[in-house]
């Protein structure tokens, strides 16, 4: 059993708040009776995109678990490279892929500097392609915008978009176990391209579905946001026949 601590869209913006959720997330992480395999963090990371909220992030995110990262919408390449990675900045795709033990974890960039939806350029899809093709043991591929609309508005008008070409890459590597993305603001469970796709639930703030909506604080494009509901992730456990099972946990 391997098993994958999944959280996203912390939205660290140099206050007490977003930083006193992340760190209550990785406290529970850390106090776990037995650690998780992998920590993955889908995007959103920072909230304005600069050196010190990622410097902040790499100092809430000190773990001794493996963990993993990608963009999202209100990341900056550069800046993400910089502070989180410790990396020259540059703005090229922020695509990297980590082995632990059998599994892979393919972290790949659906952002689009700029904008708020998200679509993986020619050079990831090709960097995607390649390393999925190099061995044979599971993969997870994870990133931000979910490539289908999952019944939210706001966050579906923002979604993945040229995802035909992202089926195409899964039709030829069945050792993609599933797909993990954030951007939802809220646990999701649905499939693409017959492959489970399991969206995680954000640190930072929780979205309203549109049957709920009920006054609370709205950001000003509309969509609604509950800024008050606990924190939450997810754990995906990879059994050890290939199923996948995955849990909800909130973090009071």
């Amino acid at each position: 059993m391997f098993v994958t601590a999944h959280l996203s869209d912390n939205h660290l913006d140099g206050g007490d708040r977003a930083d006193e959720r992340t760190a209550r997330v990785m406290r529970y992480l850390e106090g776990l009776a037995t650690p998780v395999d992998a920590i993955l963090v889908t995007g959103d990371i920072s909230d304005h995109g600069t050196v010190e909220e990622y410097r902040r992030a790499a100092e809430l995110f000190k773990t001794e678990t493996p963990l993993f990262t990608c963009p999202g919408n209100h990341d900056k390449r550069g800046p993400f490279r910089e502070g989180l990675l410790g990396q020259a900045p540059d703005e090229s795709p922020v695509n990297v892929a980590h082995t632990v033990g059998d599994v892979t974890f393919v972290m790949a960039d659906s952002s689009i500097p700029g904008k708020p939806d998200g679509q993986f350029d020619d050079e990831t899809m090709a960097w995607l392609d390649s390393v999925l093709a190099d061995g044979d043991g599971p993969a997870f591929i994870a990133f931000h915008h979910p490539p289908v609309p999952l019944g939210l508005p706001l966050v579906d008008a923002m979604r993945q978009y040229g995802e035909d070409k992202l089926a195409e890459v899964l039709s030829r590597h069945p050792r993609v176990v599933a797909l993990l993305c954030g951007h939802v603001h809220t646990a999701a469970s649905t499939t693409f391209a017959g492959v489970p796709l399991r969206s995680a639930p954000s640190v930072g703030s929780s979205i309203l579905f549109p049957w709920e909506e009920n006054g609370l604080r709205h950001w000003s494009e509309g969509g609604p946001i509950d800024y008050d509901l606990p924190p939450s992730l997810l754990f995906h456990v990879l059994h050890d026949d290939g199923r996948l099972t995955t849990h909800q946990r909130v973090v009071p």
